[in-house]
């Protein structure tokens, strides 16, 4: 029996290791771009043609359409537009805001079709749940995204109950926004289904970026007006919707102090954009390793001097201490390789 042909791997190229005496064990390879508002790569390291997911990186491009025609029209704070754009944790300043804005649509957690989990708040900072403590769909991390999803739906007219169909024109509309930032056309995206039954689009490492740096530009989008930078403001501004406690959102935007735009998406993929240089990274570490990707992103931060002590400061806990055996001897290290060049 012959398997059904797939697009090539991507070319990855070791990112991050781990040494165990000074020898190579555990090699993490991924991609980074750099790329500024012109969408000229900067710098770069690994494959950047292949098409990529996104997963949550995407989000800023998902509210976009939502928050240009009528954050007007739903009273939408800095706060409430953050979280549009969120993996949020499930704390209660993420739940108790999601059921607010539902409420605007005229709408309830029934109507979220994002699915429930452990929130991240438990899983991320090690901390069992309160015994018998139950988790609905507000305390999914996506539960923000879609619930901007549910906004569009009832603001067009349209079903709040297929919203998540690849014809719906809430889709259609997110499709066109990831369109004209990433510069890859309706047709040419590579769709697939996220993990939280939402449409979600692969891309180039170098598009991502590019629709990343163009959340810097001070001036209107032709299309998009002063979302883009409305967006960017909102979450710089406000990390702490954007994820949560013990999240690599928060620390990343902390440590940019206001000047970082900062995404992760699931399975290794981190977005940030710099608003004073009007440039963006992303990366994807292949084998989804959040650890070795934050390795890896540091390092590029340190490379392209976007790291001050303030900033090393700040993500000095994202950097893997040594690594200690059973008997507390020291036995290895992991490392960023990557050379951007």
């Amino acid at each position: 029996m012959s398997l059904p042909p797939h697009p090539p791997l991507p070319q990855h190229t070791p990112i991050t290791v781990v040494y165990r005496g000074g020898h190579p064990e555990l090699v993490h390879c991924g991609s980074v771009a750099v790329v500024n508002t012109q969408g000229q790569l900067l710098a770069s390291v690994g494959d950047m043609s292949a098409f990529m997911f996104t997963r949550s990186a995407l989000k800023p491009f998902q509210a976009m359409p939502l928050i240009a025609r009528f954050a007007g029209h739903y009273q939408l704070t800095d706060a409430d537009v953050a979280l549009l754009c969120a993996s949020h944790n499930g704390e209660a300043l993420h739940t108790e805001r999601v059921a607010q804005l539902l409420g605007r649509a005229g709408a309830s957690e029934s109507n979220l079709a994002c699915g429930s989990h452990l929130p991240y708040f438990y899983s991320t900072n090690g901390i069992a749940p309160e015994p018998g403590r139950t988790f609905g769909r507000l305390h999914h991390n996506c539960s923000g995204k879609h619930t901007g999803m549910l906004l569009l739906a009832h603001a067009l007219g349209e079903s709040t109950h297929t919203y998540l169909d690849s014809t719906h024109p809430v889709q259609q509309a997110i499709a066109d926004s990831v369109s004209h930032f990433t510069g890859v056309s309706v047709p040419d995206l590579v769709r697939g289904t996220d993990g939280c039954s939402a449409p979600n689009y692969a891309v180039p490492l170098p598009a991502l970026a590019h629709a990343f740096a163009q959340l810097t530009v001070p001036t209107p989008h032709p299309v998009y007006g002063e979302a883009p930078q409305r967006i960017a403001r909102a979450m710089a501004a406000h990390p702490e919707m954007v994820s949560g406690q013990g999240r690599n959102d928060l620390a990343l935007t902390r440590a940019g102090r206001g000047d970082w735009v900062c995404k992760v998406g699931a399975d290794g993929v981190q977005a940030i954009a710099s608003r004073s240089r009007g440039v963006a990274i992303a990366a994807k570490v292949g084998d989804g390793n959040l650890k070795a990707l934050m390795v890896a992103v540091i390092g590029a931060l340190e490379q392209l001097g976007w790291l001050d002590d303030e900033g090393r400061q700040a993500l000095a806990d994202w950097l893997p201490s040594p690594m200690k055996n059973a008997a507390g001897h020291e036995v290895g290290h992991m490392a960023a390789v990557l050379r951007l060049a």
